[in-house]
């Protein structure tokens, strides 16, 4: 067990490395390529040329490849410091970028925001976890009944329909036809309730969308597994039925779950805009909105990493559960 984490451990720090240098040719070096200012894109092309030179030299632009790509890892681990134009100004650790636009470090902005997205990724996800696994294996086990026919068209409506539509129909339902919800973001620590009952129709919404994608996925699996030999052998052994379907073929079938989990959260965490901008939440989703209205490059830049970052911590979280779940993964 402790040889296959440190085998995982070190494959996420190499692909922490790739990601880092994935995301830095994708600002810096394609559009260099394109014939692109860098600098401009980072200060805006309104400003003036005095403006646009300091924020080459600040940005190390005229340096070597090899000097930039350092410099941009040592920012994010250690801080850095960007000189040029006549003034100096200092990014801590760890510093995902500056926004010489806005004269903020890009760090504070996405902690500031970051708990209201991860918030609304992991209250959907319990709730897409648990009705949907619910609805996929009782689908299962009852196929071709009506409860069966029912569950899967309404897991095909959830998956036809886009996020926006059923957010802005909950939204004329809930807040403004019954007036069950008043629609606005709380912050948690302002009040837990507020900020429950300002979540509550954002998750519902999320998770109806990966709800029926996690019920057809499990009951797909599930109908699969329980064809399998040794689902057959267990109940020619007489097992009671709930011990056959919870302790073997759940345990099969949660593997696929996992695996779509962990590409889902993560890749929900950067990717929560329609979410946010429907209910008005201030996260990430909102702060990459708003950067690409004003061209505020450097935000982009940095929620683009916390991203990339979110993805391969879940995927190495989903690598220890897999390892929990399934002892031949121990081995691979």
């Amino acid at each position: 067990m402790l040889a296959y984490l440190i085998r995982r451990l070190f494959a996420a720090a190499v692909m922490l490395v790739v990601i880092i240098l994935v995301v830095f040719s994708i600002f810096f070096l394609v559009p260099k390529w394109a014939g692109v200012d860098i600098a401009t894109s980072f200060v805006g092309k309104q400003a003036d040329p005095a403006a646009v030179e300091g924020v080459r030299q600040k940005l190390g632009l005229g340096d070597p490849i090899y000097a930039q790509v350092w410099e941009f890892f040592k920012g994010i681990f250690v801080g850095r410091t960007y000189t040029g134009g006549g003034d100096s100004v200092h990014c801590s650790a760890p510093c995902f970028g500056y926004s010489f636009r806005s004269e903020q470090a890009v760090w504070p902005v996405l902690t500031d925001r970051f708990p209201v997205t991860l918030g609304l990724a992991l209250g959907a996800a319990v709730l897409w976890l648990i009705f949907g696994i619910a609805a996929g294996v009782l689908s299962a086990l009852k196929r071709g009944s009506i409860w069966d026919r029912g569950a899967m068209v309404v897991a095909l409506s959830g998956v036809s329909l886009p996020i926006y539509f059923t957010g802005l129909l909950s939204l004329s339902i809930f807040v403004f036809g019954l007036g069950w919800f008043d629609g606005q973001y709380t912050p948690l620590e302002d009040s837990v309730g507020g900020w429950f009952g300002g979540m509550i129709l954002p998750w519902i919404t999320l998770a109806f969308l990966y709800a029926a994608m996690y019920a057809r996925i499990t009951r797909a699996t599930m109908l699969e597994i329980l064809g399998e030999d040794y689902i057959r052998t267990a109940r020619a052994k007489g097992l009671k039925e709930q011990t056959v379907i919870g302790k073997h073929a759940m345990r099969s079938t949660m593997t696929p779950i996992l695996t779509m989990l962990g590409m889902d959260l993560g890749a929900l965490i950067g990717g929560a805009i329609l979410t946010e901008t429907t209910f008005n939440l201030p996260g990430l989703g909102q702060a990459v909105l708003s950067a690409i209205r004003n061209q505020d490059l450097p935000i982009i830049l940095g929620v683009t990493l916390i991203t990339s970052l979110a993805v391969l911590i879940a995927n190495l979280v989903v690598d220890f559960l897999y390892a929990a779940i399934d002892p031949r993964v121990r081995l691979s």
